[in-house]
């Protein structure tokens, strides 16, 4: 019996956006969903500063700028890049199955 967190198909490849945020909602979660080139990475939705939604931020190559303070995150990994947030981001593996994007909540 495996312990491992589920995986779940959350959107097709041709709905992500070039370079760009969106914000989906996944086994009841608010995910941040990014694309830097052809890479794709997952993140919670919510900065941890302040109550405010990364997907209505600025995505610059791998940071998110938070759409409140001006915090930024490194998508990659969650950690803050920048003042005024200090606690990283949880982030959520990715993986590409085809024409669809799955992504690993546990």
């Amino acid at each position: 019996m495996s312990n491992a967190a589920p995986w779940f198909d959350v959107l097709a490849t041709d709905d992500l956006p070039n370079d760009d945020v969106i914000g989906i909602q996944v086994a009841g979660k608010d995910i941040a969903l990014y694309t830097v080139g052809e890479d794709v990475f997952a993140t919670d939705n919510l900065c941890t500063h302040g109550n405010a939604r990364l997907c209505d931020g600025f995505l610059d190559g791998h940071e998110i700028e938070c759409p409140l303070h001006q915090g930024k995150f490194d998508v990659r990994d969650g950690r803050p890049a920048c003042d005024p947030v200090t606690e990283p981001l949880r982030t959520y593996p990715v993986r590409i199955e085809g024409s669809r994007v799955f992504l690993q909540i546990g």
